[in-house]
């Protein structure tokens, strides 16, 4: 007889009683002693309030006895008692239950014991917290059972686990490896804490009733850190081996997926969850799989979002330690949302007038007890600390946010506007401390402090994508008052300093390549957008050093370990484009110079007179609307004034770069003027 049917059963015997007074009849059999857990599971129980073995599976809070629960989950749901005063008891036990599912499922919540979600979190500021069932009314025998079933969650839970390392000292090293590469430049967990839950967790013994004490939510986070980790041997290694490697990273980086998808069946949300999430986009960015990287920032942005953390944590009164590491995690989800949905043309999914949150004081608690935490003041700007990229990098994703709603929306932008853009990027750009600037930089905050060349990279790298994304639209415009002449400027000069940052980076190792290809800059536009500029003029002065930066470019990258693994097809697909480019230009150029060169037995000083390099203005300069010549054409006409629409079009948005007959096309087709 299942265990909901007999709540049926004395449900039914209440209603059909003649008498609210009748005396329940008594139990048959032997009583049962033992505790709810242990009744469920079949498991002995020592009769203690909380037994030994809920102890051990670290659900004291839940240790009562199986009787008890009985009872009280029969009497909520007939919505009363037959005792006087009985309904006062049962409104306690009902207020001292709330949100008890969630605190069980692991969900911290911050609102007193209510759970909420994002669209209600802020009216609870100022309310009070809202009614749950009961925890007893929600944990029957099925529920539990499921876990049991081949085709249930046991099986999912099963499955992830038997994909860690058998041996613990290789667990270790990887885990070890990457909080010392990698961690301290990204802020993705506190190594001591997390280090301690991994001991704990190693120490449990699953068996085949412990499946629902598995924390998925910190599994998926160990996965994803296990799948960078295992990347970071040195290039030395033999190709089998790099093999090997390739493989196992990929089977780490799909089990942090599938934990991050089926955890929310087991467990509430939790930071754990939001990092896993914030780690796999940067595991896409990585690989350079920036279409899908939008779904994993997503995601995890809706898990944040779940937990309140779009709420600053000091209108839920939690410490200010515990604020601070909310806010850095939220930074860094809002930075890379806005900059990945500006370089793929989509929505962003953070709304800023949805969210209530500070940006993150100039400090950094971590080491701190919460006390000491407490009383520790904010630094000034020019004192870094590893907050500083976020309290900045937060400012620049503003304005890439801005960009995206007022020059990329559904209706198209006046110049004026982009103007305006543009004036706050310079305007943020001014404002960088010292260490950050983009010129005239002070190099001496560098040694105290080892993540700050790392940081300049992420945001050098983040201003120029913005700054080019804005202007790209007008690359190829020309007007006869040269109005367009601010974009070309920026657009060279934004890709210009760009391609030479890639340059130097490609001087990195296999650990400084990841440190920084971990930004939110590993997008595919400045190396394309030189490409562009060098098709547009092929016989300009300065083309000649940009297809020479862009093929020592090319060829490096095809020479880095980190862009030659298998599975980083996106990688090498960006450099082929980058190369049609760089051959088209070749032609172009060689096309224009063989043409000059049959012209100059014939009439040196015509020729002289009719090369653009010498006498022709610039093509900025030419108005196709002005007045006809004799021949009925615009003053000024050539054929290359007729290029395609698509791309003076704001919403027009790169291809994949792994389409390359898209790419083809298109660059096959850019109006040149020579």
């Amino acid at each position: 007889m299942s265990f909901t049917w007999r709540i049926q059963k004395n449900q039914r015997r209440h209603e059909e009683s003649p008498s609210e007074d009748r005396p329940r009849p008594a139990r048959r059999g032997r009583k049962n002693k033992s505790c709810f857990q242990c009744q469920v599971r079949k498991q002995k129980c020592n009769y203690e309030v909380p037994c030994e073995r809920c102890i051990e599976r670290g659900l004291p809070h839940l240790c009562r006895v199986f009787g008890n629960d009985v009872e009280s989950q029969t009497t909520a749901q007939e919505g009363g008692s037959s005792q006087p005063g009985a309904g006062s008891a049962g409104n306690n036990q009902r207020t001292s239950e709330l949100g008890q599912l969630y605190i069980a499922r692991g969900a911290p919540s911050f609102f007193g014991n209510s759970y909420f979600g994002h669209q209600v979190a802020a009216r609870m500021i100022e309310e009070s917290a809202p009614d749950l069932p009961p925890m007893s009314l929600l944990s029957t025998n099925n529920s539990l059972q499921s876990f049991k079933a081949d085709s249930g969650p046991f099986s999912q839970v099963w499955d992830l686990l038997g994909l860690l390392p058998r041996n613990k000292a290789t667990v270790d090293r990887l885990i070890e490896r990457f909080l010392v590469e990698i961690n301290w430049a990204i802020d993705t967990v506190h190594p001591t804490t997390f280090k301690s839950q991994f001991a704990e967790f190693w120490g449990k013994k699953f068996g085949f009733d412990e499946m629902a004490g598995v924390d998925l939510r910190w599994l998926a986070l160990l996965f994803i850190i296990l799948a960078f980790s295992v990347l970071l041997d040195g290039p030395d290694i033999t190709p089998e081996k790099r093999k090997e490697n390739e493989e196992a990273s990929l089977r780490f980086y799909w089990a942090a997926r599938r934990a991050i998808v089926i955890s929310p069946s087991f467990h509430g949300e939790s930071l754990d969850l939001v990092r896993a999430g914030l780690m796999v986009t940067r595991y896409l960015l990585y690989t350079r799989q920036i279409a899908e990287s939008w779904l994993t920032i997503s995601f995890a942005m809706r898990m944040a979002q779940a937990q309140g953390m779009h709420i600053d944590g000091s209108k839920w009164n939690l410490p200010r330690k515990a604020t601070e590491a909310r806010r850095r995690l939220w930074g860094n989800l809002y930075m890379l949302d806005k900059t990945i949905a500006l370089a793929l043309g989509r929505p962003y999914a953070i709304s800023d007038h949805m969210c209530l949150i500070n940006a993150p004081e100039n400090v950094w608690l971590e080491p701190l007890t919460d006390a000491q935490a407490a009383n520790t003041p904010s630094n000034p700007l020019n004192c870094p600390t590893p907050s500083t990229v976020i309290i900045l990098g937060n400012g620049l994703a503003k304005i890439a946010g801005e960009i995206q709603d007022h020059c990329f929306g559904l209706y198209p932008a006046s110049y004026h506007l982009v103007l305006e853009m543009d004036d706050k990027l310079v305007e943020w750009k001014n404002h960088l401390p010292c260490y950050f600037r983009l010129e005239n930089l002070d190099f001496s905050y560098d040694d105290p402090h080892a993540y700050l060349p790392w940081h300049r990279l992420y945001l050098h790298s983040a201003f120029h994508f913005a700054r080019i994304t804005l202007h790209r639209p007008y690359l190829l415009r020309e007007s006869i008052t040269n109005r367009f002449h601010r974009s070309h400027e920026a657009c060279i000069s934004s890709a210009s300093s760009d391609l030479k940052i890639r340059l130097h980076s490609l001087n990195f190792g296999m650990v400084e390549n990841m440190r920084w290809t971990l930004g939110t800059h590993n997008m595919f536009n400045s190396a394309l957008i030189l490409g562009i500029i060098a098709v547009r003029r092929p016989s300009a002065p300065q083309t000649t050093g940009i297809l020479d930066d862009l093929e020592e470019y090319c060829k490096r990258l095809r020479e880095d370990a980190s862009l030659n693994l298998s599975f980083n097809e996106f990688g090498l697909a960006e450099v082929k484009v980058v190369e049609l480019c760089i051959s088209r230009a070749r032609e172009l150029a060689r096309v224009t110079t063989d043409s000059m060169s049959a012209m100059m037995p014939h009439d040196v000083r015509s020729c002289d007179e009719r090369n653009p390099m010498t006498e022709t203005p610039e093509l900025s300069s030419l108005d196709p609307t002005g007045p006809e010549t004799s021949s009925g054409q615009p003053a000024g006409y050539s054929a290359d004034m007729t290029w395609p629409a698509i791309w003076e079009d704001q919403n027009f948005v790169f291809p994949q770069a792994a389409d390359l007959v898209t790419w083809e096309q298109m660059i096959s087709e850019i109006p040149y003027h020579d």
